[in-house]
């Protein structure tokens, strides 16, 4: 049988059973404390940094300011990854134009984490930069336009001064 007492709804007898097999008390209580820590009095969290790359309609990728756009960062570097994809001739049967796959250099394995199927217009990905150092390559994944192959660009992962 279930109250409403002080504005609380009491359950009394088996009812009160029933309630605390169905919710935990752990989700029955309100929390003690949040559960991501404050910074420290005079320090702010980590802002991501803002990298805007534009996977164009010519099955390339840009950078503003950039002939040839190329991504440096910082082992373990939280970024925000802004990408506008512009349709090109083909897409993919679930409607993507474009992919952003993040490749190790030297073996062109895939970076978990870091497979992005692009539809049209602008979508944001909040990533961390590979822990490891070293020269990466972004690809395209998906087949764009017959120039599809050309669709890569340098990513640098510089050591964390740390």
């Amino acid at each position: 049988m279930f109250k409403f007492r002080k504005g609380l709804l009491v359950a009394r007898g088996s009812a009160r059973l029933a309630f605390w097999l169905l919710v935990p008390p752990v989700l029955a209580q309100a929390p003690a404390q949040s559960p991501m820590p404050a910074p420290a009095p005079g320090q702010a969290l980590a802002q991501p940094r803002v990298i805007e790359v534009t996977a164009d309609h010519d099955s390339r990728y840009r950078i503003a300011g950039m002939a040839t756009p190329s991504i440096t960062v910082t082992a373990g570097e939280p970024i925000l990854l802004r990408i506008t994809a512009i349709r090109a001739k083909t897409h993919n049967r679930d409607g993507s134009i474009h992919g952003f796959s993040l490749l190790r250099a030297r073996d062109h394995t895939p970076v978990p984490g870091w497979d992005f199927l692009l539809q049209p217009g602008t979508q944001e990905f909040n990533v961390a930069a590979p822990a490891e150092p070293g020269e990466y390559e972004v690809v395209c994944t998906v087949i764009c336009s017959g120039n599809h192959e050309g669709m890569h660009m340098k990513f640098t992962v510089l050591p964390n001064g740390g």
